[in-house]
């Protein structure tokens, strides 16, 4: 396999019996979401109204909104997210308030949101204390009185067959979905008065204007019991700009760490043609929170703004190739203490002052400071983007390769891509499918007005365009639609 695609990863998505939860609710026209890790729900509601909205993104996914366990050692983890103590809309990113109000003017930006909803477990199971909103909670004693949840509400020796209370054979699909996680206090989503506590918990969001979720660990929790709690989730508010009669949208987080079935594949019929999921029904994307601190799948192989001149041609195929609903991932810096080949501050949560999350900052460039690495910013990305929406509803074609690591490709006629990934210049004449003219390549720059900031590319009369690609360019790859001819 070419090297190209190092760190394409997809995640499927799965309707759990309503297919109507395939669909991501856009607004017309837009096919594309960035997650926005740990940031605020002021800074995010302002990013809709001056960025997504305006280059055409069509959703954010967001950490979790629920109140979770304050946790001083290490001080305030990413992970600390990750630990709900109850259902109330009140963390580090802000209020209730807060986040209505993001969601609000994002839906009237065109811009979705989307909630990381964690309702698989609790808290570790040592944790006690106060949670963000300031409730009490007791993990010793399985007691979380802000919901409320008690011993009987979550699984136990009777329902989890290990001795340790925790998953000790991932191949035994009991123990994957009835013992505890990583330490975390398991909830019996079997039981009526649970799946009614979260089903609460999710319709409030969802009344709020929220267009979906993603669902954490929905690997350690039983279909039918997921069908029962996604079946009785209330339809999209049209008093949000959604359709009448619209199911909130569903992504579930399925780690699969199990052998591989594709073997020696060709990236020219990358995705269904791997025995990927069906794409319609696919989340595609580079990196996420967790792999691109090493965990879970992936290992070396997951790209990161660490490597940020292959990640943008990892990010410019996935987001003009023919497969999936695309994700982009935005992050903040961390240094790394790389040692025997982990990363020691994997734990590091946003940047904050005293345990506050420090806003946004946009520098005169576009680019964020404060720490924020806001990826979605860089111009290959959106403009990456907004190609995508330029080229919706055409097929790859005119695939061209030199059987190694230089490739190109149309999107019928209304766009073309070429990448070298090689450390040889890519010199060839191949066909675009596009109109004769001249185009702004957007990579590169911008089309404003009659002219290009960046490279200015030449269709030829018979279509084709005469390539001439070095490697040790910035971004060794090019990209033209219709929307940037001159």
């Amino acid at each position: 396999m070419s090297n190209f695609l190092k760190g394409v990863i997809t995640l499927a998505v799965f309707a759990v019996g309503v297919t109507a939860q395939w669909d991501p609710n856009f607004v017309s026209g837009r096919h594309s979401m960035v997650h926005l890790f740990e940031w605020r729900w002021a800074d995010i509601a302002m990013e809709c109204e001056r960025f997504l909205g305006p280059n055409g993104f069509g959703g954010v996914q967001v950490s979790p909104p629920n109140e979770n366990a304050v946790i001083t050692n290490p001080s305030r983890p990413w992970w600390e997210r990750y630990q709900p103590v109850s259902y109330k809309l009140n963390t580090r990113s802000g209020n209730e308030s807060e986040f209505s109000d993001m969601v609000r003017r994002c839906n009237a930006a065109g811009v979705r949101i989307y909630v990381d909803a964690v309702i698989n477990h609790m808290t570790g199971n040592s944790v006690q204390g106060a949670g963000t909103d300031g409730s009490a909670f007791d993990a010793s004693a399985k007691s979380y009185p802000a919901v409320p949840y008690g011993s009987a509400d979550f699984n136990d020796g009777t329902t989890c067959p290990t001795h340790s209370g925790s998953i000790e054979n991932y191949q035994d699909p009991i123990q994957v979905r009835n013992c505890q996680l990583s330490g975390l206090l398991d909830l019996n989503q079997g039981k009526d008065y649970v799946r009614q506590k979260i089903t609460e918990y999710l319709n409030k969001l969802v009344g709020l204007g929220v267009a979906g979720f993603r669902i954490d660990a929905s690997k350690h929790m039983w279909p039918a019991d997921m069908k029962a709690i996604l079946d009785k989730l209330d339809n999209l508010p049209v008093q949000h700009g959604f359709s009448a009669n619209a199911r909130p949208f569903i992504v579930q987080e399925v780690i699969d760490l199990g052998n591989e079935a594709i073997t020696e594949p060709t990236i020219s019929n990358f995705g269904e043609g791997w025995g990927m999921y069906p794409g319609g029904n696919s989340l595609a994307f580079i990196d996420n929170h967790d792999n691109q601190r090493g965990h879970g799948a992936g290992g070396a192989n997951i790209l990161t703004f660490r490597d940020s001149k292959l990640y943008k041609m990892a990010q410019a195929f996935m987001l003009s190739w023919p497969y999936g609903l695309t994700r982009v991932m935005s992050s903040y810096f961390w240094e790394q203490n790389m040692e025997g080949g982990s990363d020691k501050n994997d734990w590091i949560g946003p940047p904050n002052q005293n345990g506050a999350t420090l806003p946004v900052t946009i520098l005169p460039n576009g680019t964020c400071g404060n720490g924020w690495m806001c990826e979605h910013r860089w111009r290959q990305i959106f403009n990456m983007v907004k190609f995508r929406n330029v080229v919706d509803g055409t097929n790859a074609t005119n695939w061209w390769d030199n059987t190694e690591n230089q490739i190109a490709f149309s999107r019928g006629n209304k766009g073309f891509v070429a990448i070298n990934n090689e450390d040889k210049p890519l010199t060839a004449t191949v066909p675009t499918g596009l109109p004769a003219g001249q185009y702004c390549d957007v990579i590169s720059g911008n089309k404003e007005g009659s002219s290009c900031t960046g490279k200015t590319i030449t269709v030829n009369a018979d279509g084709s365009v005469n390539l001439n690609i070095a490697n040790t360019e910035e971004d060794p790859m090019v990209a033209i639609h219709a929307d940037a001819k001159l």
